[in-house]
C-alpha cells in the first residue's frame, strides 16, 4: 500500500506564491546585471587593446589598465553573487590580460 502525503502539505513550486515571484525577479535582475557588467568588461578590454596597439602614452595606458581592472573586479563580484565561484572560464572567455588581473581589488588613492 502506498501512502501519499496530502496535497496541501506537499511543496508546490508551480504555485505563484509571493516568495517564488520574488525569487524569480531577483534571479532575473542578477542575470541582467551580469550581462551589463560583461558588456562593460568587453568594451574596456577592447578600448585597452585598441589604444595599446595604437601606441598610447604611459599615463593613458595606466588609466586604461586601471579602468579595465575596475570593470573586471565588479564583473567578478557580480558573478559570485550569481553563484559562479570560479573565474577561470571568464578569464579565458574575455581574454583578460595578466596586467589587468594583477590589478584586481587594488584601491587607488585619488590625486
Amino acid at each position: 500500500m502506498t501512502v501519499r502525503p496530502p496535497q496541501a502539505l506537499a511543496p508546490s513550486f508551480t504555485k505563484e506564491t509571493g516568495l517564488n515571484i520574488l525569487e524569480y525577479e531577483l534571479m532575473s535582475e542578477r542575470a541582467d546585471s551580469l550581462g551589463r557588467h560583461g558588456l562593460k568588461v568587453e568594451k574596456a578590454l577592447a578600448l585597452l587593446a585598441e589604444r595599446l596597439a595604437a601606441g598610447c602614452g604611459e599615463a593613458e595606458r595606466e588609466d586604461l589598465l586601471n579602468d579595465a581592472a575596475d570593470k573586471v573586479w565588479a564583473f567578478f563580484i557580480t558573478r559570485e553573487m550569481c553563484g559562479l565561484r570560479s573565474q577561470k572560464d571568464a578569464i579565458r572567455r574575455y581574454a583578460i590580460p595578466p596586467e589587468v588581473i594583477a590589478r584586481l581589488g587594488i584601491v587607488r588613492k585619488k590625486p
